[in-house]
């Protein structure tokens, strides 16, 4: 399916207030769509959980007490730190001419892990979950970050900018005070501000810099995370597709400015992304639900990567970055 395809049968869909799950790649090539109905208990390729809305039995898969038998362990490879220090250097060079301020800088890492992928579905504590297999590939995303919430015509979103580890002294007020943390945080919260006014009227930024903890297995991560919203615009009630097509990719994983900073990803990665770093949720005829696809485990031919990074500004120090980047694989099974 083509990006106008999934926009023409979101947007039909969405105005005859049909549920449906939704699934987009970061590159915008491979959209899928799902009526619920086609997704009921028992679908072997997709599984999802957002924010308590599932198509599986919670009660056969109980988080925490249907835990695995064994502890998860996740032996990591990571790319080597000149490999990193190439890719950071040519992000670094365009922000001190410019061109970008905010730069979201995403690897994969091959990684063996003792479990299944639809185990850690199961098992993960996330707001959102998504487990889907095509073929012999696959993917699982245990996702805290919100894309886009749609509640009575009431639209809000919570970027997550910023991470430091929670057994660090004095965590919560290194990470509010941190320059490069908080200049990261900032630029993110106006992108998607500026977003947020394609579609929506009498946008606001409502909370700012709050800080939250998220539990992993094998430690805490403090997060930075603030809450924008605004009144969707006449135009896109009833236009889910057309909506979502305005907003992506999504500010949080690319940058700022969004355009020039989407290539100079593509020159540092090299590598598409695919559905990482896309995003996923559903409409259930009502209100919209959706996240980003982070906190990302893929399977390519029996081969498994786990993606991950971190935004980069002109104050960032590169081997934290590197640090940061292995850092954030893990599963938060716990």
């Amino acid at each position: 399916m083509d990006l106008n395809e999934f926009v023409s049968k979101a947007d039909y869909f969405s105005s005859r207030k049909t549920p449906f799950l939704f699934i987009i790649d970061f590159e915008l090539k491979k959209p899928e769509i799902f009526t619920l109905s086609e997704l009921e208990e028992g679908h072997e390729n997709v599984k999802y959980y957002i924010d308590g809305k599932t198509n599986y039995d919670i009660n056969a898969h109980p988080v925490n007490q249907g835990s695995p038998k064994k502890p998860v362990n996740i032996k990591k490879f990571p790319i080597s730190k000149d490999r990193y220090l190439n890719a950071f250097g040519h992000v670094h060079e365009n922000q001190l001419s410019g061109n970008s301020y905010l730069l979201n800088l995403t690897f994969k890492t091959p990684v063996k892990i003792n479990i299944p992928l639809e185990d850690i579905f199961y098992n993960s504590r996330a707001r959102y979950k998504l487990y889907f297999k095509k073929g012999d590939a696959g993917f699982v995303s245990f996702s805290p970050e919100t894309f886009v919430t749609i509640q009575d015509d009431v639209i809000f979103t919570y970027p997550i900018k910023g991470t430091l580890d929670s057994t660090i002294k004095d965590a919560r007020q290194r990470l509010l005070s941190d320059k490069k943390e908080r200049a990261e945080h900032l630029t993110v919260v106006d992108l998607l501000r500026n977003d947020l006014n394609i579609v929506a009227e009498g946008v606001m930024v409502k909370r700012f810099c709050s800080v939250e903890e998220i539990k992993t297995n094998s430690g805490g991560l403090l997060q930075m995370y603030s809450e924008i919203r605004g009144t969707l615009k006449k135009d896109f009630k009833g236009q889910i597709g057309s909506m979502l097509l305005n907003l992506l990719p999504a500010g949080s994983i690319c940058g700022a400015p969004k355009k020039k900073t989407l290539e100079i990803i593509k020159e540092a990665e090299i590598e598409e992304r695919g559905y990482y770093t896309g995003i996923f949720g559903i409409f259930d005829g009502q209100n919209l639900k959706s996240s980003v696809l982070i906190r990302y485990i893929e399977n390519i031919g029996g081969n498994y990567y786990y993606r991950s990074g971190g935004g980069i500004t002109v104050y960032s120090d590169p081997l934290k970055e590197y640090n940061e980047m292995v850092e954030k694989i893990y599963v938060p099974i716990y």
